[in-house]
């Protein structure tokens, strides 16, 4: 069988113990699970004694799959050894441990998992520190956000098809880093705005972001972030660049929260395509922000999500 081992970490304003608790609690997980935010509706059932030795949380879902993760040993504060097993879509059983160590400014928790794929997918080995790493990564966000406020800024909403376009984007393009996408977007658009200003281009539309295109490899996103023109721009200026996109069928998927937990709508439109098998174009998918930072709290920001269709 194909192994495979991820692991992430992230740092925590509480102590050891307080990280422990909630971590260990499986009645808090759907609260911030990552692969909740795509079907919040999936069936749940969790042990009447959810943080205790051989307590189970079982899942079932259209789009969640289904399986459950058993607690094998708890040693609090430090660490929580888990098994899961999933049963759709395939059968497989791996090892899941969560550490905890205390730090200067609070507790580091790390999230493993050990495990293996059934011969027929050894292709996926290599690509499972990816996209369980994206989870993972996701998922240790809420865990944070939950442990030191006592909410998780983020719920999404999986609208469906609807038209967009056509329409005109003028704006920067950059890549960077999948982990300094938030930094390197908030840059960006005062400089679309700058430059745009400058050259005294119509660009009093919409604020949009389009990803051109994802490095797997590398976890590098290539994006332009702008805005919508409301004139046509035949020839961007230095320093900005045009995108366009013609009336075209898309996936909508809403987002309110923070941007920091806008990879659960990306995640949640993802699955829902693969799920319903829709086709996507190679145009360059795009977040529309409804309002601003400057006028709302981050918990009410309102991003929508589109998947241009073919």
């Amino acid at each position: 069988m194909p192994r495979f081992h991820v692991q992430r970490s992230i740092e925590i304003n509480a102590p050891a113990e307080r990280v422990f608790e909630v971590t260990s609690d499986y009645g808090q997980w759907t609260r911030w699970s990552p692969w909740l935010c795509t079907e919040p509706d999936a069936n749940v059932t969790v042990s009447d004694n959810a943080n205790s030795v051989g307590s189970v949380y079982a899942w079932s879902g259209d789009l969640v799959g289904a399986g459950e993760i058993e607690h094998k040993q708890l040693v609090s504060p430090k660490s929580i050894d888990d098994e899961i097993r999933f049963t759709k879509p395939f059968k497989s059983t791996s090892q899941v441990k969560f550490e905890i160590e205390p730090t200067d400014s609070g507790s580091q928790i790390t999230w493993h998992m050990d495990g293996s794929l059934p011969w027929f997918m050894f292709w996926m080995t290599s690509k499972m520190d990816t996209f369980i790493g994206m989870d993972y990564d996701r998922g240790l966000r809420m865990l944070k956000e939950l442990i030191e406020t006592g909410n998780v800024s983020s719920k999404t909403d999986i609208v469906g098809k609807q038209t967009m376009g056509p329409f005109q984007v003028v704006g920067v393009r950059r890549t960077c880093a999948v982990k300094d996408v938030g930094q390197s977007m908030g840059e960006a658009f005062p400089e679309a705005r700058r430059l745009a200003d400058e050259h005294g281009l119509p660009a009093g539309g919409e604020s949009v972001s389009v990803y051109h295109r994802f490095d797997m490899k590398n976890q590098t996103f290539e994006y332009t972030s702008g805005f919508m023109t409301t004139e046509p721009i035949q020839s961007a200026p230095a320093g900005l660049e045009t995108w366009g996109l013609p009336a075209i069928e898309c996936l909508r998927v809403d987002h309110i929260g923070c941007y920091s937990h806008l990879g659960n709508a990306w995640s949640a439109a993802n699955t829902f395509a693969r799920y319903k098998k829709l086709k996507q174009s190679k145009i360059g998918a795009f977040e529309l922000y409804k309002n601003s930072p400057e006028h709302v709290a981050p918990a009410e920001l309102l991003t929508e999500v589109y998947l241009p269709l073919r």
